[in-house]
């Protein structure tokens, strides 16, 4: 927890299955980074030089592993706080031999303050995130007031940040304050266009079958 102490996420209980544990304890341990509070680097951890994406709460992971299986020249850094969701991405990774992504079970917060270094990534990948849609919660969220100056600053010279919601109020106020971060410009006029190489998740079928339109955001540094 960090960002003066201001939570992003709620702990939520999950089971994590025999083959997850094995996953932890076994091959999938490869993909795993220990948070030690120091800045990581990127050739050391990937063993190449790469450009290195991070996604944010990546939940199960199935956007995660497709996108990196179909960009192998990407390394990508994958940040969530719940354990059965990096379970079922170590599953993935080592079922489907996907070697470029390596996982922090940890506060992305902290860890972009503390691990990423400044001006290091070629994007951040932020689909879905909580939206905290009560007025009161809207402090939690992650596209905010200062940290949306935390993840510019993490971003290299024509880095991008791509946000997804299916929140209308959260995109707007995203919109809004992004526009008016410094160093970030927005590739669009407006709402983005949706990517075609970001893979549909459950969550977003589920989302759109009942309703909810898609929102998406993509912002350059400049």
């Amino acid at each position: 927890m960090s960002d003066s102490g201001i939570r992003t996420y709620v702990l939520r209980q999950g089971r994590i299955t025999e083959a997850q544990q094995r996953a932890f304890e076994g091959e999938g341990r490869r993909f795993l980074v220990d948070f030690d509070g120091k800045a990581l680097s990127w050739p050391d951890l990937f063993g190449n030089d790469g450009p290195v994406v991070m996604e944010i709460g990546f939940g199960m992971g199935l956007a995660t592993w497709r996108i990196a299986e179909a960009k192998p020249e990407i390394n990508f850094l994958g940040v969530e706080v719940h354990k059965p969701g990096v379970g079922r991405l170590l599953t993935d990774l080592v079922g489907k031999g996907i070697g470029n992504v390596r996982i922090l079970n940890h506060d992305a917060v902290e860890a972009m303050e503390k691990s990423v270094p400044a001006a290091s990534l070629a994007g951040i990948h932020l689909f879905y995130p909580d939206p905290w849609p009560k007025k009161r919660h809207h402090k939690r969220r992650l596209v905010r007031p200062g940290l949306a100056e935390l993840m510019a600053s993490r971003l290299r010279s024509a880095g991008y940040l791509y946000f997804v919601t299916d929140i209308e109020d959260y995109a707007h106020a995203a919109l809004e304050l992004l526009s008016s971060t410094e160093g970030l410009h927005n590739k669009y006029d407006g709402f983005a266009e949706a990517q075609r190489w970001r893979p549909e998740t459950k969550f977003e079928a589920r989302a759109e079958a009942e309703g909810r339109s898609r929102w998406e955001l993509f912002f350059e540094r400049s």
